[in-house]
């Protein structure tokens, strides 16, 4: 069974910065391991969207969001790529996450929200510590707005703190994180395709 997966990349670059993303590094390994398991992936750059502040599906006029939430809607998986800015998830991963707040009022005919059967994961890269707090929160969040978490399904990556080494710059990706990616893709894909073949009961059933 073919499934599609959706990348947010929360970098706070732009595609017209000169400097490259180490949360897109990570997001396109994890991309590339997907395909063992079928999965085809779309990655969207957030920091290229007007995406506007505010808790619900559309913001008026100028609001990019719309079109970002009918390909979450569309994919099997949603996985959220973050740097770790300050400690904690990065201020454009975080807007993401509050416009997915308008999920707790949006449900199909059987009463489930309508994100109900998603599958999510999460990757972050910084220089400091605070990766597990950092998927800590994606993780309640996206619980909340109803995407289902598989186990270890956090792929992350922290340099020295105080250090000037980027996820970027490493010439081979470490063993460590290589395992974590290996785990992520295979058990998220394993739990869309069980999703997908048995949704969730419906207020109705």
């Amino acid at each position: 069974m073919s499934l599609k997966a959706l990348a947010l990349n929360g970098t706070l670059k732009s595609s017209n910065s000169s400097e490259a993303s180490s949360t897109g590094k990570l997001l396109d390994l994890i991309a590339e391991e997907f395909k063992k398991y079928g999965v085809k992936t779309e990655t969207i750059r957030l920091a290229d969207h007007n995406i506007k502040p505010g808790v619900t599906s559309d913001e008026g006029e100028g609001d990019a969001w719309p079109a970002i939430r009918k390909k979450i809607l569309e994919a099997d998986i949603l996985f959220v790529g973050t740097p770790i800015w300050l400690g904690q998830p990065g201020s454009i991963c975080k807007r993401a996450l509050e416009r997915m707040d308008a999920f707790l009022e949006e449900t199909d005919e059987q009463g489930r929200m309508v994100s109900y059967g998603k599958v999510a994961a999460v990757a972050v890269v910084g220089n400091e510590d605070g990766a597990h707090h950092v998927s800590a929160e994606i993780f309640q969040a996206l619980n909340d707005v109803g995407f289902t978490i598989p186990a270890n399904a956090v792929a992350y990556w922290v340099g020295e703190a105080m250090g000037s080494t980027n996820f970027v710059d490493l010439k081979r990706t470490p063993e460590a994180v290589e395992t974590m990616i290996s785990m992520l893709t295979r058990n998220t894909a394993h739990l869309a395709n069980l999703l997908k073949k048995s949704q969730y009961p419906g207020e109705e059933e």
